[in-house]
């Protein structure tokens, strides 16, 4: 079947009470067992069950199998945020004196979180991920994982997905693909050897901003019995399993980052239109960055779907389409304060990945804090505006930007 198809109808594939097509919002907290061996049984992971909801829950299970479906995988972990998901993977797999390899055009909050680790013992190195050679010549001994987005948020840089993969392949890396900006309907990054896929629901998966969530998926490539860190107790079973397990347990268990059922019920429903969304919202994307590039208040557009863009070539090889972000950089003479006043649709908000529009002035807000030196290697000037694109008819929102850019 296709991809809407499959998520569609997954829910009601189990068994589900009065014939709902929903997975129900289950509530409880505690999970009652007649028998108290087979409670023991739960914990020490001898059998499936539900513990306890801070690890477990019937309404997030079947969220956590429809990210698996979407993503090829063989298991999913749900977490309350997109970076609970990756703060709670790298602390349950890596360990101090451990180093790892980012891309260094990294959303800004992920750039804070790797910051942080490394004051903890684990060192991390930043990379030009557009390039698997970067990432080769920072590969040491104690080099335990590469992590990358698909395409950087604001700049759209595409990564390497491809060369880095084989590279991980060859070095028995632990290879981690943040597969946000593009979605798991757009791209799958099992097909380029990634061995952990992680998603932040609430942008385009859930797409409604009306729920926060993360997920970590296991693609079953990356063989854990060589990973040093894996913990005796979580070598049980199939080894495509290991390091799920152990983020669940270590990680999930552990930090408490739950996700919870009213939250994975609204990322669930929303997750049905998946694919009519990111085709519409890829098709306005594309038509407003043709529209602004070359236009005489716009000094560069920053867009995979642009044939000038340095990695055009590569992000048609991979996805279905470009994705819904870009960013503007204006020329001097226009304020990107009053541009973004000047618009009307397109609201100003710090979320991306909504059914609406909308607009961000990204050095001074969500990468403020990285100070000037290090905006400026990242290439995020003062004047850059980060779109992200929504479901609006595209003549709307062509009009909006067209009478906010002639008033500006």
């Amino acid at each position: 079947m296709g991809f809407t198809s499959k998520i569609v109808h997954s829910d009601r594939r189990d068994p589900i009470e009065h014939g709902s097509i929903h997975k129900p919002v289950h509530t409880a907290v505690t999970f009652a067992y007649d028998d108290a061996r087979d409670l023991a049984a739960v914990f020490q992971g001898e059998q499936s069950g539900y513990s306890y909801g801070r690890q477990v829950n019937p309404t997030v299970t079947a969220l956590q199998d429809k990210i698996t479906i979407m993503e090829q995988g063989v298991a999913t972990a749900a977490f309350g945020t997109g970076m609970a998901a990756i703060g709670t993977t790298l602390f349950a797999l890596l360990r101090a004196g451990d180093h790892f390899i980012s891309s260094s055009f990294l959303f800004g909050n992920t750039n804070s979180l790797f910051s942080s680790f490394a004051a903890h013992g684990i060192e991390v190195t930043f990379v030009d991920a557009t390039s698997a050679d970067s990432v080769a010549a920072e590969i040491r001994e104690n080099t335990r994982m590469v992590f990358v987005e698909t395409i950087a948020n604001p700049r759209t840089q595409v990564s390497d997905l491809v060369g880095i993969g084989d590279l991980c392949r060859e070095n028995d890396i632990a290879y981690v693909v943040d597969n946000t900006m593009t979605t798991p309907y757009l791209f799958v990054p099992k097909e380029v050897g990634a061995s952990l896929v992680v998603n932040s629901l609430t942008k385009y998966i859930g797409g409604h901003a009306n729920a926060l969530g993360g997920a970590v998926t296991e693609t079953g490539l990356f063989d854990w019995s060589a990973f040093t860190n894996i913990y005796d107790n979580y070598k049980k079973g199939d080894v495509s399993n290991w390091a799920i397990t152990q983020i669940k347990k270590k990680g999930l268990r552990d930090f408490g980052a739950s996700l919870g059922p009213e939250a994975a019920h609204h990322i669930s429903v929303g997750s049905d239109t998946l694919a009519l969304r990111m085709d519409r919202i890829g098709s306005n994307a594309q038509q407003l960055a043709e529209y602004l590039d070359g236009h005489e208040k716009v000094k560069q557009v920053y867009y995979p779907g642009l044939t000038h863009h340095p990695e055009h070539q590569r992000s048609c090889e991979l996805f279905k389409s470009h994705g819904g972000i870009f960013s503007v950089e204006l020329v001097d003479d226009v304020d990107c304060f009053d541009f973004i006043n000047h618009l009307d649709l397109v609201i100003c908000s710090s979320n991306l990945g909504d059914t609406r529009s909308l607009a961000i002035p990204v050095a001074h807000s969500i990468y403020f804090e990285m100070g000037p030196e290090r905006r400026a290697s990242m290439g995020i000037d003062d004047s850059l505006v980060r779109f992200s694109i929504g479901i609006e008819e595209p003549e709307d929102l062509l009009a909006d930007f067209e009478q906010a850019l002639a008033i500006s």
